[in-house]
Parts: C-alpha cells; structure tokens; sequence
C-alpha cells in the first residue's frame, strides 16, 4: 500500500491540546485540594480521573503520526534497512531519555552535583545530541557539537548517585518512565507497519493480538512477561492510533467523509463500551496497572476527540483557533522538557508558589497558565530554531 502523506493539521492540534493538557495535569499533581476526578486515580482506586486520559491519548497521537513519517520516507524511496534505522534511533532516543529521567526521581542529595543542577545539565545534553540542526550546518561543527552532548550525558552518568545515604547506588532501571514508554511502544508498532507494509488488515490482527496480550495479562489467564512488549497495554494504543490513521487517509483518499463519522464514532463508542465490559475481569479500570479497561475507555475516548478534531480542523479549517498552542504540536518534545529546566532553577533560586496558589481553584489556574507559558516559550524556542528532533 502506498497512500501519500501530507501533514495532517488535525494531528498536530490533538498533539498540541494533549501536550498543553499534560503539563497541565503534571503540575495539577502538586496541588492540594482540587476536585477529584481532575487528579490521577490511585493505584487501588477502580476509576479513572481525568488526568489517566491524558498519557493514552499522547500514545494514541504517536500511531496517528506513524504512518505518516514512515510513509513519508518510502515515498522518498528509503530502503527497508535505513527505515529500520530511522525507527530505532527515534526509539533508542526515548528510551535513552526516559531513562535518565525516571533515574532522576531517585537522585541522593549526598551526589556531588546538586539534583537541579544535574537535571539541567541532562536536559542541556539531550537538546545538544538531538536538536533539529539546520541543514545548512557543516558536518564538521554538527557532529562535534553531537559528540559533546553525548559526552555530556555519559559525565552526568559517572557523577550519577541514587538511592539513599545509607545505600547509594549507580543508575539503575527502575522504571521507564514517560518518554521510555513511548519509545518501546513505538518501536514495536513501528516495526511491525515496516513489515506489512501498512496494510490495513494486517495492522488490525496485530493490533488483536496485542489487545489478547493485554486482556491475558490482566485477567491471569498466563503469567508470561514479554520483553519490549511487556502487557501491551502501550503498544496496543499505539497499534489503535495507528489503524486509525490508516483507515483515516484511506476513507479520505475517497472522499468519504461520512464514512469517517459513522466508522469511528461507532469504533470509539463500541471501545468505550469493551472497557465496561472487561472491567471485572481483568482489574478494574486502573492507569498504574496498564489494565485493559483502562485502554479501551481511553482509546474510545481519543478516538472520538480526534475525530471531531477531523471535523473541526480538516473539514470546518478552523485551525487557526489553535495558533496559540501550536508549538505544542509542532514540537512537542522541546515542550515537554522544558519544565525539568523550569522546575530545576525554581530549586536553585528557592522560589515557592504564595500557599493560595498551591490549593483549590487558584491552583489550578496556576497550572494551566504555567501551561500556556511553556508553549508559548517553546513557540519562541522554535523561530529561533531550538527544537529537538527525533
């Protein structure tokens, strides 16, 4: 199958709106006395706050886009194998960063560099090895400048202390945190459209398989822990996103917008109705367990806020509506780092929120405006060409 690939604005509002909401919920987290359903539900909580919706819904937007990018380089007439390479070094980018970062969360202040100088001079590093250089730069000052940041990263590896005093260790995997997610998931997602060539029937029955992994995961019908996939709670997301997109383009490349409507609205409500379904059966509804449940009331749930995205950006050309958040969409990696770097030089400086704005409905406006000025600082970053690329 070869579909051609322009960029779809709608994929890139619903990645904007998402990151936006993201950071939103991240910094939400630290506020007390906020309505329930906005936080994150606990782990022995059967329920889903609106905070759990978020993350599936950034996985989601990666199988959108991943058809696109890789369809992109075989209309440029990439071979099999350079695609394979692109695809790993976009995942082992990820992972690379999600790893250091979940690290991050367990750094022993008895480390010679202090937590906030250590998590700047890291995020320093990843913009250094994987900025989006310009094309014009020379080889002779881009590869240095890359090998310095990798020589960066590999310092703050070596100064790396974790754990307590009593039991410091060096870096560890723990988890794989955001990024790391992400990475594996789209590596196996990735690899598997290389394979069948994005054909559409075979992307939905490896998209069933990864969903019986899931359901036989949680419902203890084996006791298997797959590596790279793990319970394909992720990967299954991914695998939606990326069906969906598929047959997106193909009902467009036909002009059947009606069908559009009908197939995923139904496709959206009926995954909504699944997550009922299996909700007894295999752990409740649950974010921290990955359970299916989980995944399909989020997949339903993405699915049908894409596709009034679709109607509103593609059909209606109403993007103009989110030029503000834009950068949030366009670099969206660039976004979410930067409040490592906000978060780090608060600490450094000793600057504290005034107590009204760590509680309730100032709190929350607080979060959402710091949002807002993060996009609008990647906007900034991105006219002067600081973004990453991977």
């Amino acid at each position: 199958m070869k579909i051609s690939s322009p960029r779809l604005l709608s994929i890139d509002v619903f990645r904007a709106i998402t990151m936006l909401l993201m950071i939103f919920v991240n910094d939400a987290g630290g506020v007390h006395h906020i309505p329930e359903w906005i936080d994150h539900a606990q782990a022995n909580e059967d329920r889903l706050g609106f905070a759990d919706t978020i993350f599936p819904a950034f996985l989601f937007i990666v199988g959108l886009s991943l058809p696109l990018a890789i369809e992109n380089r075989r209309n440029k007439q990439h071979s099999f194998a350079r695609i394979a390479l692109y695809i790993l070094s976009r995942s082992l980018a990820l992972i690379v960063m999600g790893f250091f970062h979940v690290n991050g969360e367990h750094y022993n202040n008895d480390a010679l560099l202090p937590r906030s100088v250590w998590t700047i001079l890291l995020t320093i590093s990843f913009f250094i090895i994987w900025l989006d250089y310009p094309k014009t730069l020379s080889k002779n000052k881009k590869y240095p400048l890359i090998g310095s940041g990798i020589l960066l990263l590999l310092l703050l590896a070596f100064l790396y202390k974790g754990g307590s005093p009593e039991s410091p260790h060096g870096l560890q995997t723990h988890w794989w945190g955001i990024l790391g997610i992400i990475g594996w998931a789209y590596l196996v997602c990735a690899l598997i459209f290389l394979l069948v060539q994005g054909e559409l029937l075979l992307l939905t029955i490896a998209l069933a398989i990864l969903v019986i992994i899931n359901l036989a995961t949680h419902a203890g019908w084996w006791h298997v822990h797959l590596p790279v996939i793990g319970d394909a709670s992720s990967a299954s997301l991914v695998m939606m996103g990326t069906v969906a997109s598929v047959a997106y383009r193909k009902l467009v490349a036909k002009n059947a917008y009606t069908k559009v409507w009908l197939f995923f609205i139904t496709a959206g409500m009926l995954l909504i109705a699944a997550g009922f379904f299996v909700r007894p059966y295999a752990g409740g509804i649950s974010k921290i367990y990955a359970t299916p449940a989980w995944v399909f009331i989020c997949a339903g749930i993405s699915l049908l806020v894409f596709t009034f995205i679709v109607w509103l950006v593609d059909v209606k050309g109403k993007y103009h509506w989110f030029n503000i958040i834009r950068p949030a969409g366009t670099s969206t990696l660039t976004c979410y780092l930067l409040p490592y770097i906000l978060y780090s030089l608060y600490a450094l400086a000793n600057v504290y929120y005034p107590r009204f704005m760590n509680e309730g409905i100032a709190g929350i406006v607080r979060s959402l405006l710091l949002a807002f000025i993060i996009v609008i600082i990647t906007g900034w970053l991105e006219k002067k060409r600081i973004r990453l690329k991977v």
